[in-house]
């Protein structure tokens, strides 16, 4: 989720690689890249255990499962397409706006795209940039952390980044908040994952 274009009206948001690769296969497959990382979440008292922050995003994302799980409220229309790295478009169900999220002890308001997706159970909601904005997040590169601020603050150990989450004290890391960043890495083979989702031309 990186880049946005309009076409007939129609606003057009490009998914990162590794957006791409946890809708497609579940999960990323190791967490090599440093603006790809993890925090522990919670949405109307359901523990969602970690979900994914990825600086390359521009818009939030909700599986479908877990959106009717949560029984917050209806989705509303909206004019956008999510375009993957290889070009394909999946449609979305619509949007959500202003639902309170936890992170640690901190609460903050967020908006999603719903989209019908197979979510992984360790990482099954991916945040972007807007997310991390919200929660006031600034990073020590030299001391390995990740500290997020809303009148308290929080700190989030980053020396286990490059791993993928298996438990509860791993969380991740974060390097930069740079400005938008498209991958240019296509996936090769997309079969599974138009399999899971409603796609269109």
């Amino acid at each position: 989720m990186a880049k946005k274009g309009r076409n007939n009206d129609c606003e057009t948001v490009a998914l990162t690689l590794e957006t791409s690769d946890i809708l497609k296969n579940g999960a990323p497959k190791k967490m090599t890249d440093c603006r790809s990382f993890t925090v522990p979440c919670s949405i109307n008292n359901m523990d969602l255990g970690h979900v994914l922050c990825d600086l390359g995003a521009s818009i939030n994302l909700m599986p479908l499962s877990i959106f009717k799980k949560l029984e917050i409220e209806e989705v509303q229309p909206m004019h956008m397409r999510l375009q993957f790295v290889d070009r394909s478009i999946a449609k979305h169900e619509g949007k959500i706006e202003d639902i309170l999220v936890k992170v640690d002890k901190f609460l903050f308001h967020a908006d999603f795209i719903i989209l019908d997706y197979e979510a992984n159970q360790e990482v099954p909601i991916i945040f972007g940039r807007p997310f991390l904005s919200t929660g006031h997040a600034l990073i020590d590169v030299h001391q390995g952390e990740l500290t997020m601020r809303f009148n308290d603050e929080v700190k989030f150990n980053v020396m286990n980044a490059m791993k993928f989450p298996t438990d509860d004290k791993n969380y991740s890391m974060i390097e930069s908040l740079g400005g938008t960043i498209l991958r240019k890495k296509y996936i090769k083979n997309c079969s599974a994952l138009k399999n899971s989702l409603k796609t269109r031309t």
